[in-house]
């Protein structure tokens, strides 16, 4: 049983933007849904995508396709107030991602006013960047419901990733072909720092990854972990955490 803390949906009957010269293929509920049918997923976050701007509607339609257990991180915008907030928060979504790398609207600092005042409207905040950027803002980090993506990125990284998931980041377990560290060792050092932060993902369609996901990615996770960290990794906290 699997809950896919991070993958993305892409309608044909919604428009994509290029982002850096990208439009990914179409990738529909349907799509996924046959493709995870092999994992028992049960539920999900339908995470916002660079191509895909701002508006949440898409994510929202492709969540109810999927089924009540399926959520929404939406694309963090700055231009969204607290009244702005608050609607999404209504909508049903439960957090808003931050794509450093892939759009230049965020500094770290803007990021962490943004994210503080989500918070005080219910909504975590995703942060897609290599988690070595983030050290010295750990501390500010710490105060905030944070999820950081893809393992942290990197190995330089690997050690901010650790001592934010102690402070109680939740960190995804997936990304294994766009990381730029051993997926296995960063497993093993993150569940050893906080048991309880680890959340799989199948991070599909993939898109501009070097690799995409495979199922030998969740059989990993299940051999490094073992099968009482697995079974919080592959559902429990991740359902936990999404409240679904």
């Amino acid at each position: 049983m699997m809950f896919d803390a991070h993958f993305h949906v892409f309608d044909p009957a919604h428009a994509l933007v290029a982002n850096q010269g990208y439009v990914p293929a179409h990738f529909t509920a349907a799509q996924y849904r046959a493709r995870v049918a092999p994992l028992g997923v049960v539920g999900g976050a339908v995470v916002a995508a660079s191509p895909q701007g701002v508006d949440p509607a898409p994510l929202l339609e492709a969540a109810r396709a999927l089924g009540p257990r399926f959520v929404v991180v939406a694309a963090a915008d700055p231009a969204r107030d607290d009244r702005a907030l608050a609607a999404l928060a209504a909508a049903g979504v439960r957090g808003v991602r931050f794509n450093l790398y892939r759009d230049a609207a965020w500094t770290i600092p803007t990021m962490l006013e943004h994210a503080r005042r989500a918070g005080e409207h219910g909504l975590h905040a995703e942060i897609y960047t290599d988690a070595a950027t983030l050290a010295p803002h750990a501390e500010a980090l710490a105060r905030l419901r944070i999820v950081i993506d893809h393992l942290g990125m990197t190995e330089a990284g690997l050690p901010v990733t650790c001592d934010l998931a102690r402070a109680g980041a939740k960190v995804k377990a997936t990304g294994f072909g766009r990381v730029r560290l051993d997926p296995a060792a960063a497993l093993e050092a993150i569940a050893k720092a906080a048991p309880d932060a680890l959340m799989a993902a199948t991070d599909l369609p993939s898109m501009r990854a070097d690799r995409p996901f495979a199922d030998a990615d969740i059989a990993l996770i299940e051999t490094v972990l073992g099968p009482a960290l697995a079974r919080r990794a592959l559902h429990d906290t991740a359902a936990a955490f999404y409240r679904a």
